[in-house]
């Protein structure tokens, strides 16, 4: 089932992972936002559960992401947030964690550039580096690498530590590592605190809308 209708003048945005933490912020972000004439939010089952999601604004096509075509209209946007990402104990291995987490989101991103999009924000992780002996690290970093290559115009890079917020997902070394982080916050670093998805997606919607030329990287600390 798909969402659609004719919107007002303003920008059209694609959201990747709208069903996550972040993603779900960045939705109710995003269409509370004037400057936003359309959100196409593509998941792999429909979006439920808030009165925000009857926006007309919102459009929402189930899709098959093992069976994406290049010829889809959801790809002629203007900007593009991405907040797509899982598990290595959710994918079920290395191979299907690269998949979701970097091979899915630099497919559409291609296709988004060849569509026009000017503007690409990610969702990415403190850490990430395609250096990495980490190999969580190391795929988010080899997934900021290629998307500099596509040349966007304007590419922001947010790199959070621990989120903040309730999943509908249940990850108990995450939520382990919150109340830690939360215990100890007037002792660590700026960086290891734990940021707010709200803030995450405030950063991701605001760069995604406002499009500054060139790459642009948001450490953990700059977030909160």
């Amino acid at each position: 089932m798909t969402r659609t209708t004719d919107v007002s003048p303003g920008q059209t945005l694609l959201l990747l992972g709208a069903t996550g933490l972040v993603g779900r912020q960045v939705l109710r972000q995003a269409l509370a936002d004037p400057r936003v004439a359309r959100v196409i939010a593509p998941t792999r089952r429909p979006l439920a559960g808030d009165p925000f999601l009857a926006d007309p604004r919102l459009s929402n096509p189930v899709l098959d992401v093992e069976h994406l075509s290049a010829q889809s209209p959801w790809w002629t946007v203007d900007a593009v947030i991405c907040a797509l990402g899982t598990t290595m104990a959710r994918a079920g291995s290395r191979e299907a964690f690269r998949r979701i987490d970097a091979e899915l989101p630099l497919q559409i991103a291609r296709w988004c550039r060849a569509g026009g999009a000017r503007a690409f924000a990610l969702n990415s992780a403190l850490g990430a580096d395609p250096a990495s002996r980490v190999f969580y690290s190391r795929v988010k970093g080899e997934l900021e690498q290629a998307l500099r290559a596509l040349d966007f115009p304007s590419l922001t890079l947010v790199r959070p530590g621990l989120l903040g917020g309730d999943r509908e997902e249940r990850r108990p070394a995450e939520r382990a590592g919150i109340l830690v982080s939360q215990a100890l916050a007037p002792l660590l670093p700026r960086r290891y605190r734990v940021v707010p998805a709200e803030r995450v997606a405030h950063h991701l919607l605001r760069a995604a809308l406002t499009g500054a030329p060139g790459v642009t990287v948001l450490p953990s600390e700059s977030l909160t």
